[in-house]
């Protein structure tokens, strides 16, 4: 059987179908564009003429679901009026087709714990580093979502109390600290600048951090100080059996890995395996593929 997982982000929207095996057969990006739903379900029933043989969708979106419904609980503002969609419910009767929703970081996650570096362990946290700080906690196979579907929201566990403000209203949320963005406003605070004069890329500050630029090293030793922080709290509550790192800024893992499990082995309390993640850009998608392809080994449909 085949699935169509659609991984729904704040520029772009990567749709493609998966088969029984979790095999990516064929892939594609559109922008994202508001009204979202409306954009969504044409460009979806434009898909689904091409490919017949979809059986079903699996959605992975930025923001809060009530997975059990499908329904967008909650959206910083990234995507204006996407709170409060019921994509399940709309999409299922525009399309006839079975549809799963959940979070993004939570359709990375399964793909990782499921196929990735986490196979064959029960307790998994995936970690998703890129314009912000998301997280999926997949326990036994299965995501932990929550009653609201809020759980897992890293991002939004409060690091510095009075700190910078969220995106969500708050003030001091880790994703003000652990993230790209984060990185970025640190690199213009210290006017970290390239021969060009121009901001450099946190790719570059942490190889000058390797080099030994002051402020660069000390932008990294503050960044995985931080991550190390998040993750020691997050051992304390859910003993996890492993941490998988993924996202954007972990493209730059290589670089900055070595700080970081300095800054975390006097923080755990138990021993923890830490992992990158094995599926980069397209964990999202496979993941939300995933969502209605319950078992990887012969497809058995979710019902």
């Amino acid at each position: 059987m085949k699935v169509l997982g659609i991984d729904i982000g704040g520029t772009k929207i990567r749709m493609g179908i998966v088969d029984s095996n979790g095999q990516v057969v064929e892939d594609h990006k559109i922008p994202t564009e508001t009204p979202l739903y409306s954009y969504l379900e044409n460009k979806i029933i434009q898909f689904l003429k091409e490919h017949t043989h979809v059986q079903a969708i699996g959605i992975g979106t930025r923001g809060m679901v009530d997975a059990e419904n499908g329904v967008i609980t909650f959206e910083s503002g990234t995507i204006p009026g996407w709170q409060g969609t019921e994509v399940k419910s709309l999409l299922e009767k525009a399309t006839g087709l079975y549809v799963e929703v959940n979070n993004d970081a939570n359709c990375a996650g399964l793909a990782e714990a499921r196929l990735g570096s986490a196979r064959g362990y029960r307790r998994t946290v995936c970690l998703t580093i890129g314009t912000g700080l998301g997280g999926g906690f997949v326990i036994d196979g299965k995501i932990m979502n929550g009653t609201h579907g809020g759980a897992g929201e890293v991002g939004h566990m409060i690091l510095y109390p009075g700190g910078h403000i969220c995106s969500c209203g708050r003030p001091g949320c880790s994703e003000q600290y652990v993230s790209g963005t984060a990185l970025r406003r640190s690199i213009a605070e210290m006017n970290i600048v390239d021969e060009n004069n121009k901001l450099i890329t946190p790719n570059r500050m942490f190889e000058l951090a390797i080099e030994g630029h002051s402020d660069a090293l000390a932008i990294t030793k503050k960044f995985t100080n931080d991550l190390a922080i998040v993750i020691s709290s997050l051992q304390a509550v859910l003993d996890m059996d492993c941490v998988i790192i993924g996202g954007g800024v972990s493209e730059s893992a290589d670089s900055w890995w070595s700080f970081l499990l300095t800054a975390l082995e006097p923080l755990l309390l138990k021993p923890l395996e830490v992992k990158k993640a094995k599926f980069g850009n397209e964990a999202g998608m496979l993941g939300a593929a995933l969502l209605v392809l319950t078992d990887e080994k012969d497809g058995v449909f979710k019902k």
